[in-house]
C-alpha cells in the first residue's frame, strides 16, 4: 500500500506543480496585458488567447486535484446520516458512477473532441485546437487513477473497520 501513497503523492505533487506554474503564467501575462493595452494603447489578442486557455488547463487540472483530495463540495446530508456497512457501499456506488462519467465524457469525449480539432487553429497563436483540448483527456485519466486510489481506500478501510468490530 505505500507504492499507492506514492502514486497519490506523485500526482498531487505534479498536479500542484502545474496548477501553481500555470497560475503564475496566467498572473504574467495578465500584468502584459494591462500594460500593452493602458500603456501603449495596443492591445494584445496572444495574450487573451493565452490567458484563456491558461485558465481551462488550470480549472480542469486544479478540479482534478481536488477530487484527488477528496475535497470537493458534496451534499452529505444521506451519507453522513450511514454508518459501517451502507455507508460504504454508498460511497463505493459514487465512485464507480464518477468513474463511468469520467471515463465517458473526459476521457472518451476528450478524444474524440481532441482528434476532431486537431485540423482547426486558433485564431491568435496558430496552434492546433486539439492541442487546447489535450486537457480534458489528461485530466480524466489523473481522475480515473484519483478514482481507483479512493476506491481502494474505501475498502481498505472497510477492512480496518471490520477486523475493530471483531
Amino acid at each position: 500500500m505505500e507504492v499507492l501513497k506514492k502514486i497519490r503523492k506523485g500526482l498531487d505533487n505534479l498536479l500542484t506543480f502545474l496548477c501553481v506554474f500555470l497560475f503564475a503564467v496566467m498572473v504574467i501575462i495578465g500584468t502584459y496585458q494591462i500594460v500593452v493595452r493602458y500603456f501603449f494603447n495596443s492591445p494584445s489578442t496572444v495574450s487573451e488567447e493565452l490567458l484563456t486557455y491558461s485558465f481551462t488547463w488550470m480549472a480542469l487540472f486544479s478540479g482534478a486535484l481536488v477530487f484527488g483530495k477528496r475535497d470537493h463540495m458534496r451534499m452529505g446530508f444521506l451519507a453522513d446520516k450511514l454508518t459501517g456497512k451502507k455507508r460504504m457501499i454508498l460511497e463505493i456506488v459514487i465512485e464507480v458512477l464518477i468513474f463511468l462519467f469520467t471515463l465517458a465524457v473526459l476521457v472518451i469525449g476528450g478524444i474524440t473532441i481532441t482528434k476532431l480539432q486537431f485540423a482547426q487553429v486558433t485564431a491568435s497563436l496558430g496552434i492546433p485546437m486539439g492541442a487546447v483540448y489535450l486537457v480534458l483527456p489528461f485530466s480524466g485519466i489523473v481522475i480515473l487513477i484519483y478514482n481507483i486510489l479512493n476506491l481502494i481506500d474505501i475498502v481498505k478501510a472497510k477492512g480496518q473497520i471490520s477486523r475493530q468490530e471483531e
